[in-house]
């Protein structure tokens, strides 16, 4: 099925009926848009294996969609299939917890998360690789299907208004399931939006029941919990201590918080010494700085350590937090009821974005409460906000908002990785505000709170009179994080073999299932655009460049998220409108611009723009990226018009997207940063590829 001779097939029954090639090409790229969003955020929810690689479902998504454009043309029926092989898949994120895959591990000990640093094994290691592998290609196959259409419909209409069309189906995606989140709604919303294009699109009785199996099973997946715009959150009762009115809130199935009693009266109950031992844990930051009247609290959660401010008689108390819901559980359920109190200013805001965008508030005490960097999957995602709060540049942020007799607190979950992580914690604070740091051991859920003042010292810190200040001596060689290298939990000096192993099996499958579906002269064959390929390899390290760098401008919040992926496709949208009104004669100058602008974007440090206001961030930011994008955007559409096989060219594209995004794993040894030049590198190899074909005159 891979030669360019074989003809086409018969015309599919998907395609009569009401509605022209436009509205269905515009549908089906909504569905796969929707899907994509869809199961990335279900299913790291359900098996957080998966989350440990967040960016592979994107991957998945990418390379089936490449493969199923460019069988769109022999095989159009295979469209049909799209929602039952989804609803297999379903049926296994349902009931995950029951098939004991919610909770496994990936045994490496590279990497401090939850249950992922055990002593290493060799088969449980094989064994996660492999299912991380099958979980890729489930969601490969679900987007090779879902990707059939676009492959046919490309043939229907002139390139760039096929591709057009794409993109606004893509948008309008984009748009729905960004108002979907901001609702709060859950997965059963999520595939409905999905899955009804695609009921509407394919017609048959065997769709329809896929897609009510898909949302059953996502009803079930839910059960009592409740989704923010970034979490799947669970509150049950705790039932640690002898209390009915304390809850434990648990965020994607892992422990997040306990919203514990800790008044007075509570501490005078049977269980009185240990409820006292954590109200010590949290008040510590608060009676460092006993005669404080203003803290800032990022990280807040549910309001623990704002009712700890608030026990030692502060008077103002701003609250951030990132996650809305989170805050509202803590309104409702928290015994104490902090957020009641009204010398509380609760903020929702990513706590990096409240620093930069507050530069005159001073605070006698800025805490970092336990933020969800004890998340398990948070942990594997260079794009987390927590990473970079915990950069050097991050702690920088927070210490300008500390008076100069003042405290920064952050506590922090060393649990997992009690040899290194304290060291690097502690250089990392030390580095970011010039003065060494108080380290308290305290142990509460295996944390430890780093005390820092201009005038502090150890002497001063009030703690527990059965605890002391723990001393450590530090290794000089361990990497500190910063907002070029945010991976705080790579262990240092050990490579991170599950991304290796995993990442070998996706790239040996997957060049086998190009060759299957382009033949086996996949290079010299005219379907598959090696110039096109390299585009989206450079495009996909461009794009998360961007997204990386403008989250820093403007915090890591969904809104922020959203906006940065809208306005990506908008500029696609409107460099292929160019193009298809007056396409340019030779590419040899546009590629001399995107070259110009990728050393731009390398050469400026994103933080630089933080020192003008939001209106100058947001232009300057956004035309450091979005530039680039416009001149390869330009270069895609160009070629795209005048490749002699559409649908195939475009395969090739969202291919190589999926080798961008595996070649943006080299983050973690050469830095975000440098992702810019490798971008530049593939943008090269692309004009090469082009100027073999002849192709640089169009």
């Amino acid at each position: 099925m891979g030669s360019s001779g074989e003809g086409e097939a018969a015309t599919p029954d998907w395609s009569r009926g009401p509605g022209g090639a436009t509205l269905r090409l515009g549908l089906a790229t909504f569905a796969i848009l929707a899907l994509e969003l869809a199961i990335i955020r279900w299913m790291s929810g359900q098996i957080r294996i998966v989350a440990y690689f967040q960016n592979f479902v994107l991957l998945a998504a990418f390379f089936g969609m490449g493969l199923g454009v460019a069988l769109g043309r022999k095989h159009p029926k295979l469209f049909h299939h799209t929602l039952p092989l989804l609803a297999v898949l379903s049926v296994v994120l349902a009931f995950a917890p029951e098939l004991k895959l919610t909770q496994l591990t990936f045994p490496d000990p590279s990497i401090s998360l939850w249950g992922g640093d055990a002593k290493f094994s060799i088969v449980p290691f094989l064994a996660a690789s492999v299912l991380v592998t099958v979980f890729f290609w489930f969601v490969a196959g679900v987007f090779l299907l879902a990707g059939i259409p676009v492959g046919w419909l490309f043939h229907q209409m002139p390139p760039l208004r096929a591709y057009s069309v794409d993109i606004a189906g893509s948008l309008i995606g984009v748009i729905a399931m960004t108002i979907a989140a901001a609702m709060g709604t859950s997965p059963v919303v999520w595939m409905i939006i999905g899955c009804v294009p695609v009921v509407f699109l394919s017609g048959r009785v065997t769709t329809l029941v896929a897609a009510i199996v898909i949302i059953v099973m996502a009803y079930v997946s839910v059960g009592g919990a409740k989704y923010s715009p970034y979490n799947r959150i669970d509150v049950v009762p705790f039932t640690e201590m002898k209390r009915t009115d304390e809850w434990r809130l648990k965020v994607n199935r892992d422990f997040h918080q306990d919203m514990l009693n800790l008044s007075d009266k509570a501490i005078k109950g049977p269980d009185g010494r240990n409820r006292a031992m954590i109200r010590a844990v949290y008040e510590l930051p608060f009676a460092t700085r006993g005669n404080g009247k203003r803290a800032l609290i990022v990280g807040a959660g549910t309001g623990n350590d704002v009712m700890a401010a608030l026990r030692r008689n502060y008077q103002e108390v701003y609250s951030v937090e990132i996650d809305r819901e989170i805050m509202n559980f803590g309104k409702k359920y928290h015994p104490e009821q902090p957020y009641s109190d009204p010398r509380v200013v609760p903020i929702v805001n990513d706590a990096r974005a409240y620093f930069e965008q507050n530069p005159n508030e001073k605070f006698d005490v800025v805490a970092y409460g336990l933020l969800d960097s004890h998340a398990m999957f948070s942990a594997m995602s260079s794009l987390r906000l927590d990473n970079y709060v915990y950069t050097v540049e991050g702690i920088r942020a927070g210490w300008k908002h500390v008076k100069e007799d003042g405290v920064l607190s952050i506590a922090f979950s060393v649990a997992l990785a009690r040899d290194w992580m304290p060291q690097r914690l502690w250089a990392t604070i030390a580095k970011a505000t010039g003065h060494e740091p108080v380290m308290i051991a305290h142990g509460y859920h295996g944390s430890v709170t780093y005390l820092v003042g201009r005038t502090l010292h150890p002497d001063q810190v009030a703690w527990h009179p059965r605890q002391k200040v723990t001393q450590l001596k530090i290794d000089p060689t361990i990497d500190l994080p910063t907002d070029d290298w945010p991976f705080l939990y790579l262990k240092p000096g050990t490579i991170p073999w599950a991304y290796l192993a995993v990442l070998l099996l996706v790239l040996a499958t997957c060049g086998g299932a190009a060759r299957l579906v382009y033949g086996k002269g996949l290079f010299s064959s005219d379907r598959f655009s090696p110039g096109l390929f390299c585009l989206g390899a450079g495009f996909m390290l461009l794009e998360t460049r961007g997204v990386t760098s403008l989250s820093l401008l403007f915090g890591s919040t969904w809104v922020v998220n959203a906006s940065v992926f809208a306005s990506i496709l908008m500029v696609i949208l409107i460099a292929n409108s160019g193009v298809e009104r007056r396409a340019p004669k030779k590419l040899h100058l546009w590629f001399g611009l995107l070259f110009a602008s990728l050393l731009l974007t390398y050469m400026v440090d994103p933080g630089m723009l933080n020192k003008y206001d939001l209106m100058w961030r947001g232009i300057l930011g956004g035309l450091l990226f979005a530039v680039p994008i416009g001149f390869a955007s330009v270069i895609f559409a160009s070629l795209l018009k005048a490749a002699p096989d559409s649908s195939g060219a475009l395969g090739s594209n969202l291919m190589g997207a999926m080798v961008g995004g595996v070649a943006e794993y080299s983050s973690m040894l050469l830095g975000l940063k440098a992702m810019a030049l490798l971008a530049l590198v593939f943008y090269l190899l692309a004009m090469l590829a082009v100027s073999k074909r002849n192709q640089l005159s169009v």
